[in-house]
């Protein structure tokens, strides 16, 4: 089992522009009225190319694909919500609470990935649940520590605990629950995936634990990351704003380690968080300033990682 991946897919936009239907329970959306939506997914489609060319510099192999005009989905560029790729071969799909995310399941995009040399043996499809009005967003709702099988996951509206748990039988991996939560116009409300309050790598665990209000609930994650040797590096929930909580470490080449992160993340962190980190892993950062700005999501949420077997 592999913690990091040297393969990413990436969905490159055609209509990028806030989502009003995610903008509900999503506080880190802001409309940026000052610019016209053709002007946006540009700037979006520009900061994408960027990034890519970064992975790809690194030696990571990324795999894009391009979103189409045919569905009306300004969120595609967030692909590891609806889809999750596991090392034996299965492919997990889910359940999205806003209903225009739900375009964003492509089979084709699945094609693509066999047709890049990867054996997909099996589909685990939750999608069933959206009919009921549960929602589990893929990896942006659970962080999965695949070596040793335990899967973290803040509960939110997109996140539910039953289907989690369902998620965790099927897949093998040990629940680990709690809740987290941001101050919203003076009011603590549910910071909406996990992906924006931690990260997990080989070594290292970035999270915001003033964010788990809930002191046992807190406790446990810490008992929990420190049973597999994980160095904790704290952040706060200015640095979460900042989008400090969504990286994730990939392999580039020669198996180096490599922690992807904006701009905004970086430049969010102190001197002594960049230097602990840089013990463990090297930093490359992008700036995703509209992408962030309209997208609530950042580094994080644009890469699916594919842990699939060759065929």
């Amino acid at each position: 089992m592999q913690q990091t991946t040297n393969t990413i897919l990436m969905i490159r936009p055609v209509n990028f522009r806030m989502n009003e239907q995610t903008a509900i329970n999503n506080y880190y959306q802001k409309a940026l009225d000052n610019m016209l939506p053709e002007a946006i997914n540009a700037k979006a489609q520009t900061e994408f190319d960027t990034y890519v060319e970064k992975l790809r510099s690194i030696g990571v192999n990324v795999v894009v694909v391009n979103d189409t005009l045919e569905t009306n989905t300004p969120d595609s560029i967030f692909p590891n919500n609806w889809v999750s790729f596991h090392e034996n071969g299965d492919v997990g799909l889910y359940p999205m609470f806003a209903e225009n995310r739900r375009l964003e399941r492509r089979e084709d995009i699945l094609n693509t990935l066999e047709e890049n040399g990867f054996q997909i043996n099996n589909i685990i499809d939750y999608t069933s649940a959206e009919e009921e009005s549960v929602f589990l967003e893929g990896t942006g709702s659970m962080i999965l520590d695949r070596v040793n099988r335990k899967a973290y996951c803040a509960l939110s509206p997109r996140a539910d605990e039953d289907l989690f748990i369902e998620f965790c039988e099927d897949f093998e991996y040990l629940p680990v629950i709690f809740n987290s939560n941001q101050t919203v116009s003076g009011e603590r409300k549910a910071i909406y995936h996990t992906n924006v309050m931690m990260c997990l790598g080989d070594t290292f665990a970035v999270i915001c634990l003033s964010s788990i209000d809930d002191k046992k609930e807190r406790k446990n994650v810490i008992k929990h990351l420190k049973e597999n040797n994980k160095e904790i590096i704290d952040i706060t929930e200015a640095q979460v704003n900042s989008f400090a909580g969504n990286m994730l470490q990939v392999k580039g080449a020669n198996d180096e380690r490599y922690l992807i992160m904006s701009q905004a993340a970086y430049d969010s962190l102190t001197t002594s968080q960049i230097k602990r980190l840089e013990k463990h892993t090297k930093i490359v950062s992008s700036s995703l300033s509209v992408i962030e700005t309209c997208g609530g999501g950042s580094a994080r949420c644009m890469m699916a990682e594919v842990f699939l077997p060759k065929a």
